[in-house]
């Protein structure tokens, strides 16, 4: 694999993050993305600190979401970062997800309008014109970075929507450098969502082939193969119940998905997720994740890069993470 990254959220303690980047590095690996999802861990304050610590690999939001920061404060963010790591920050966003965004008082109406308008005012912003924008969402007059003291130059921070449905990956293909397809999706998944990639770049003049693709893929890399399954079981168990929109790409049951949602509270607790994990089938887990010894592991991510994806973005469930890094070093 000529390109791979790799995803941390929050499984380990934040120094060893660093510790795992810096290793990541060594080995050949492209980009490191922070998570931002569950109300765990905050993804640019981990971002900061992998950029401070290395001197090429590429660091990511995989992704934020487009509610919470104000267009200001957000590509202020970002500057901030492209001071800390020139030309080696990504910028992903996502629409994020209910309930999480309904219990915490977010509002998700338009969430196309929404992040069109994220998207189309922070690439201004980080280039560094001065903006007007009066918006549904966004309303800003006559604002830019204001940069005193440092580089006044447009910045080279690639903006990528982490895209799921298909008016999300429409749009994608219209407005965004890139795409972070998701994970907890089956390979085939990605021929259909290139598609639709595809509409939405033509309707500007441009194709897919001009996307990056991206694309986060679970994986559980053990010797013992029982226990790198096992181990991804847990962590399907939780996403399936809290996370609807990746459940529903998924393509899992809805049966299994009411059983599981039946047991796990919020947040789930582990002895819950314990009580649940057993309607999680070995097929399914076979069928969306990439899990198993090295070998398996590294057969089933060359079929998400076969179906389209450019980077796999790769998510160590527990266990050995260097095991994981050595397994897909360039």
């Amino acid at each position: 694999m000529e390109r791979v990254a790799l995803y941390l959220q929050d499984a380990h303690d934040l120094r060893d993050g660093l510790d795992y980047v810096r290793y990541a590095e060594a080995k050949g690996f492209e980009a490191v993305w922070q998570a931002e999802s569950r109300l765990v861990r905050d993804a640019i304050v981990p971002m900061a600190a992998y950029a401070a610590v290395t001197n090429k690999i590429k660091v990511g939001s995989g992704v934020i979401n487009n509610w919470t920061r104000n267009i200001g404060l957000l590509a202020a963010t970002f500057l901030t970062l492209d001071d800390l790591a020139p030309d080696r920050i990504i910028c992903g966003l996502g629409a994020w997800w209910d309930p999480l965004a309904k219990n915490v008082g977010i509002n998700r109406k338009k969430p196309l309008t929404a992040m069109k308008e994220t998207v189309l005012v922070l690439r201004r912003l980080l280039n560094m014109e001065r903006v007007t924008f009066h918006g549904e969402f966004i309303n800003v007059e006559g604002i830019e970075l204001d940069v005193v003291h440092g580089r006044r130059e447009p910045r080279n921070v690639p903006i990528m929507i982490g895209a799921t449905g298909p008016n999300m990956l429409r749009m994608t293909g219209e407005i965004a450098d890139g795409v972070v397809l998701n994970y907890c999706v089956p390979p085939e998944y990605n021929d259909h969502a290139l598609e639709l990639l595809d509409e939405g770049a033509r309707s500007v003049d441009r194709t897919v082939d001009s996307l990056d693709r991206p694309q986060l893929v679970v994986c559980s890399v053990d010797n013992d193969r029982d226990k790198a399954i096992d181990t991804t079981r847990e962590l399907l168990t939780q996403y399936l119940a809290q996370q609807p929109h990746i459940a529903k790409a998924s393509g899992v049951s809805k049966d299994i998905v009411q059983k599981i949602q039946s047991i796990l509270g919020w947040p789930a607790t582990h002895e819950e997720i314990q009580n649940a994990k057993h309607f999680v089938p070995d097929e399914l887990i076979h069928r969306i994740t990439a899990s198993g010894t090295p070998e398996e592991a590294r057969t089933k991510v060359k079929e998400y890069i076969d179906h389209g994806c450019t980077c796999p973005i790769l998510y160590p469930v527990g266990g050995d993470v260097k095991l994981l890094i050595d397994t897909f070093a360039p």
